[in-house]
């Protein structure tokens, strides 16, 4: 299995903070968030970090680490949404699965230990506002996932949540993305087609901690991070 790391963005919503640094490489109790996301993945053979936004910095900074012996950046040339960004991945990915993670979410080990255990599936949490995420419908009340609906309106809470990290069999690079209502390409959509195509698990994790705001930032220094440890 190799690992996917979607770390392009300009992390908008946490300037000034992101101007001369990308938002991966805040630290977050004295460890940057990329290395808090590489320090709760399983076993991969090779880590994939796709960069745009002050890609430099985030190449130095894997170039800087003992422990990631098999590594590549991919320069998403222009940012064109999570699917763009997977897409873009094709020819650096060698094995036969990948496991895909937003670059500004902290994970539990035990959360992704367990979607690595699966074919192929996405991870989800509980939200009391589903009015603000992707929400997960599956089928039967414990079953694979259905479809994603985004932050769709007058659901009742607590509902279940993309939160940004899937498990893909290298065949997810053949699909053919369409183009999004916003002019980008979502990686959702390739959970879509893989879902309706088979069996795509929904694994619920116990630990998520998502930074993209100045506020979650600020909160994640006090938090409570040995579960993601």
């Amino acid at each position: 299995m190799d690992a996917i790391v979607l770390a392009a963005g300009k992390g908008t919503r946490l300037r000034p903070f992101t101007e001369r640094t990308p938002k991966p490489l805040l630290a977050v109790q004295g460890r940057p968030i990329l290395d808090w996301i590489i320090g709760a993945l399983p076993p991969v053979d090779r880590l994939i970090v796709v960069v745009n936004y002050l890609a430099e910095q985030i190449e130095a900074y894997l170039g800087k680490q003992p422990h990631v012996r098999d590594w590549a950046a991919v320069r998403q040339a222009e940012p064109r949404g999570t699917g763009d960004a997977l897409m873009s991945c094709r020819a650096a990915v060698r094995s036969d699965r990948v496991m895909v993670l937003n670059g500004d979410d902290l994970i539990g080990r035990a959360d992704l230990a367990r979607l690595a255990a699966v074919p192929q599936g996405i991870l989800a949490h509980s939200v009391n506002e589903p009015e603000s995420f992707g929400i997960l419908f599956r089928r039967g009340d414990n079953g694979p996932l259905d479809k994603v609906v985004e932050k769709p309106k007058n659901l009742p809470a607590p509902q279940l949540a993309n939160i940004g990290a899937y498990l893909f069999p290298r065949q997810v690079f053949d699909l053919k993305l369409p183009l999004s209502p916003r002019g980008e390409y979502e990686i959702t959509d390739a959970v879509s087609q893989l879902a309706s195509a088979g069996r795509f698990e929904v694994v619920e994790a116990n630990y998520w901690l998502p930074i993209g705001t100045i506020e979650q930032w600020n909160a994640a220094q006090q938090a409570d991070l040995g579960p993601a440890r």
